[in-house]
């Protein structure tokens, strides 16, 4: 790690090393830029994260930089430096030019084939993930980059967990993406690797169809996958919607794992017994109908991407579990 130094200004490079260049993004609680590396010339992206910030903020950022230190897969967007800068912390990252699978879903769905492929080299990177002990918990479009359309890499591990890790936040909050939670997510209860197979699942099937799942207001989006399954187009071939159908199971222990998942959309493992992740700690749910009741609360999140909605969701015992949407970066 790079040791602590003065804050950048508009002359001086972050660090003494990284020579800044234009914004990449912005979120609530940091901004990427493109940066060149003077010792190598080599361009790079930089995480800058915000100088005012909670000490619950400064934790994750260290989290992040010791969970990505330890990740290298070419499914993953590769750490190569970070540190104190200042007040600040920062993140050197690999430059992945080009859209986030957010942006190119916008422009339309793309084909069987295509999905297939980024969904392989995504499950891919996960798998890599799980097997060094972390949980992601925010896989989404906007953090996945095309690159020049040959891989596809996942970023933004900053939300992400050990697996033995508690779900919740100092706060009492769950964090992520409400679009994008799994129903144990939703429940508040202990999530694992079944918990990025089920989001990576509603991710690939949104690229399939053009359109979220799960949309509507966070209380809207939160409720709706604890009373219906993702619904599966009609004329997706059948080996792809056996796929999605397991990776979108409300049960996560019915989940296939991440590898068996890239396995099978790669094509080594069709038709087969399909893999089943066991953990022996998880919270039980009853079977039958519950009636949800819902308050809601709304945050703003310092940054330029506005506010963050709270909702409070009663979990089957203990106090409401507030699940927090947070905000897709400008990237």
């Amino acid at each position: 790690m790079t040791a602590t130094e003065q804050p950048p200004d508009a002359a001086e490079p972050v660090a003494g090393r990284y020579e800044l260049g234009g914004v990449l993004g912005r979120g609530s609680s940091a901004e990427v830029r493109r940066a060149r590396d003077l010792r190598d010339g080599d361009l790079v992206a930089i995480k800058l994260f915000n100088a005012e910030c909670s000490r619950q903020d400064r934790t994750r950022q260290r989290r992040e930089l010791e969970l990505l230190a330890r990740l290298r897969h070419p499914g993953l967007v590769g750490m190569r430096d970070g540190g104190a800068y200042g007040d600040q912390t920062f993140v050197v990252t690999d430059l992945v030019e080009g859209p986030t699978l957010a942006r190119r879903i916008r422009d339309g769905a793309l084909d069987p084939a295509e999905v297939r492929r980024i969904g392989a080299q995504l499950a891919a990177g996960l798998a890599h993930v799980h097997a060094a002990g972390v949980v992601h918990r925010d896989v989404k479009p906007a953090n996945v980059l095309l690159g020049d359309g040959t891989h596809a890499r996942l970023a933004d591990f900053g939300i992400a967990v050990a697996i033995d890790g508690t779900v919740a936040t100092d706060t009492g909050c769950i964090v992520g993406t409400v679009a994008y939670l799994s129903p144990e997510q939703a429940r508040g209860e202990v999530v694992g690797p079944p918990t990025d197979v089920w989001s990576l699942g509603l991710v690939l099937l949104e690229a399939l169809t053009g359109r979220r799942e799960y949309p509507g207001t966070a209380v809207e989006a939160a409720v709706a996958r604890l009373h219906r399954r993702p619904q599966l187009p009609a004329d997706l071939p059948a080996d792809l919607a056996a796929v999605l159908r397991g990776m979108t199971e409300p049960d996560p222990d019915a989940r296939p794992s991440a590898a068996t998942v890239a396995r099978q959309l790669a094509g080594a493992a069709r038709g087969g017994r399909r893999g089943a992740h066991r953990r022996a700690a998880r919270h039980r749910r009853d079977s039958g109908p519950r009636k949800l009741l819902l308050a809601v609360a709304s945050a703003v999140l310092a940054g330029v991407t506005g506010a963050a909605l709270i909702t409070l969701i009663p979990p089957q015992s203990g106090p409401p579990v507030a699940v927090v949407d947070v905000p897709a970066p400008g990237h």
